[in-house]
């Protein structure tokens, strides 16, 4: 069904460009409109605006069908919730996909602090007192 609306919305669009480039320039707006062409009678104008209306009332109701059956239809399936669990375990909730693609099922171990290492930073020294070049 969303198919055939699809297809039948881009029809609707394509006949609606069509139909607008085939209308005359009455503004004259790059100074090229007006002119003589096969589309100059008043009944052929009023029929193209005809046209256009009942093209652009078409376009709006497939494009308003269209967003319905997005926002109410199916669900979409998202590649990111087909992703299986780990040794068919479940996964504890705060692990992001990339901890589900491979590795150990495991969390990994905190590290723990070196103990050669102080555990503050120590105070930076005082700055030495500049030494002045002498003259000689």
């Amino acid at each position: 069904m969303e198919t055939v609306l699809i297809v039948i919305h881009l029809m609707v669009v394509l006949a609606l460009v069509g139909v607008v480039l085939l209308q005359r320039s009455e503004g004259g707006g790059l100074g090229i409109g007006g002119g003589s062409g096969f589309m100059t009678a008043r009944g052929a104008a009023n029929a193209l605006t005809r046209t256009t209306g009942i093209l652009a009332i078409a376009f709006f109701a497939t494009s308003l069908a269209l967003s319905i059956m997005a926002r109410y239809g199916e669900r979409p399936i998202d590649i990111l919730d087909r992703v299986p669990a780990a040794n068919g375990q479940q996964q504890p909730a705060g692990n992001g996909v990339l901890d589900q693609l491979g590795g150990s099922n495991t969390p990994a171990a905190p590290v723990a602090p070196n103990p050669a290492e102080p555990a503050a930073p120590a105070q930076p020294a005082a700055p030495a007192a500049p030494q002045v070049p002498s003259g000689q």
